[in-house]
C-alpha cells in the first residue's frame, strides 16, 4: 500500500478490507443462519451494505440490514433503527461504522443495543483512529491509523472510486 495525495486506502484496498472483515464476521457466526448487520446512518450503513453483500456471496448466513440513526451532535437523543427491536432479539448483531475516532458514536450505539437481549454483539469499522475517549473497541477493523487530533479521515464509499483520505 502506497500513500499518494493523502489517500490511505484506494478502491481495491477497501474492497479487500471489506472482504476480510466479512470473513471474520462469518467465522465468528459460523453456526448462525441469520445475523443483523446494523450500520450507523450515512457511511456506516454504506459499509454495512457492502459487508451484507459480501456475506451473502461467501456464506449461507442471511444477513439482515438495519440502519441505526444517531444524532452525532446530540448522541444522548433517542436512537432509532430501521427495523423493529423484535427482529433482533436473541440474534447475533454487528454494529458497523466507517471510522472509530473518539468512540462516542459507537458507544451510544452499543448502549442502545444493550437494552435488547442479543445472542452475540460485535463492532466493525473500516478505520480505527486510536483516539478513544470511551471504552469501546472495534472487534473487526480494516486499518488502524495513528493520526493527530487535528487531522481528519474522510471515507468515500459511493460511486466507483472508494477511498480513505487523510486531510
Amino acid at each position: 500500500m502506497t500513500i499518494k495525495n493523502n489517500v490511505i486506502l484506494a478502491h481495491e484496498d477497501i474492497n479487500n478490507k471489506i472482504r476480510r472483515i466479512a470473513y471474520q464476521i462469518y467465522e465468528s457466526n459460523i453456526d448462525e443462519s441469520e445475523i443483523i448487520i446494523a450500520g450507523i446512518a450515512n457511511n456506516g450503513i454504506l459499509l454495512a451494505k457492502k459487508l451484507r453483500d459480501t456475506l451473502k456471496n461467501i456464506s449461507e448466513i442471511n444477513p439482515i440490514l438495519c440502519e441505526v440513526y444517531i444524532d452525532k451532535k446530540n448522541p444522548r437523543a433517542e436512537i432509532k433503527t430501521s427495523i423493529p427491536t423484535s427482529e433482533y432479539i436473541n440474534k447475533s448483531l454487528v454494529l458497523v461504522d466507517d471510522v472509530l475516532n473518539s468512540g462516542s458514536t459507537l458507544i451510544y450505539g452499543v448502549k442502545h443495543f444493550l437494552d435488547v437481549p442479543l445472542k452475540q454483539f460485535k463492532t466493525a469499522v473500516l478505520v480505527n483512529r486510536n483516539h478513544k475517549q470511551y471504552p469501546v473497541k472495534a472487534d473487526f477493523k480494516g486499518i488502524s491509523l495513528s493520526t493527530s487530533l487535528h487531522e481528519h479521515v474522510e471515507v468515500v464509499l459511493e460511486g466507483n472510486n472508494y477511498e480513505v483520505v487523510l486531510e
